[in-house]
């Protein structure tokens, strides 16, 4: 018969182990915590975004969670194993760095500026800044005709600053909360356009069944990157290892179609689909 465990015994095994987690956090794909005890994975999305990253009735569904599915999947991770963070654009760097989630799949723009303090995977998409306007709306093709007219976008958002600045000057903006927010604005004839990403107004004119359309002439480029810890070039090899095979079997393709249905939606092909390569030096 085994001799029971002194607490000093005890004791030693729990701080042994403790520091096996911590070496093992090194290597793993998330920080050892409360979450990753029980072997589950958190991920970083937007709980707002129809078509992308949308919270409906307790799921969460949209391209952006198609995709962190996918890398979840790939890295070992089954659904129910996944833990759904809330991710607003001005909170990201922090939930990195903080060890909040393992990875942000979330409209996230790679920028240098960003790349100073998070390191990125991918890109998985790029986006381009479009125009979303009402299905019959005639005096509207592109940023140019916006003089006079009124332009929503999402507050902290640069889109319609560079409508402004670079487009038409005489375009009045508007701010809101939230995209929602902005396309019942259009709805109601409050604004004349929303701007942000095609993909994001994409999500927008198919939630809005027909009543809203994307202009379709984008004209900035957006790359869009998984958002992980500085440094983390295993994870980001890793992440753009699942992004590849994602396109390659047809997946990426088949849920841009699922999460634009309704809408002549098609991503720009000179950009998409892209190569990630991002993050892995």
């Amino acid at each position: 018969m085994k001799k029971p465990l002194s607490i000093a015994a005890k004791r030693m095994l729990r701080r042994g182990m403790a520091a096996l987690c911590a070496f093992a956090c090194v290597f793993a794909v998330s920080a050892c915590g409360a979450d990753d005890a029980d072997g589950r994975i958190r991920i970083g999305i937007k709980f707002d975004q129809p078509g992308l990253g949308f919270k409906k009735n307790g799921t969460y569904v949209g391209f952006d969670v198609d995709v962190a599915k996918y890398i979840a999947r790939k890295l070992g991770y089954s659904e129910d194993q996944i833990v759904w963070k809330e991710a607003p654009s001005k909170q990201r760097e922090a939930m990195l760095q903080n060890g909040d989630v393992d990875f942000i799949v979330a409209t996230y723009s790679i920028t240098d500026e960003r790349k100073r303090v998070v390191s990125f995977a991918g890109p998985y998409f790029v986006a381009g800044q479009d125009l979303l306007v009402r299905k019959d709306e005639k005096g509207i093709d592109g940023p140019e005709d916006l003089n006079g007219k009124r332009l929503c976008s999402v507050t902290g958002s640069t889109s319609a600053v560079t409508v402004k600045e670079k487009f038409a000057n005489e375009v009045q903006l508007m701010e809101q909360p939230g995209y929602a927010e902005c396309a019942t604005a259009l709805f109601s004839g409050i604004v004349d356009a929303v701007t942000t990403d095609d993909i994001i107004l994409a999500g927008l004119a198919s939630a809005s069944r027909g009543r809203l359309r994307v202009v379709g002439k984008p004209f900035t480029q957006e790359y869009y990157g998984v958002g992980i810890k500085k440094g983390n070039t295993k994870l980001a090899r890793n992440i753009n290892n699942a992004i590849s095979e994602m396109i390659k079997d047809g997946s990426w393709k088949r849920a841009i179609a699922d999460n634009t249905k309704g809408v002549d939606y098609t991503p720009d092909a000179k950009y998409n689909p892209p190569k990630p390569k991002e993050g892995e030096k």
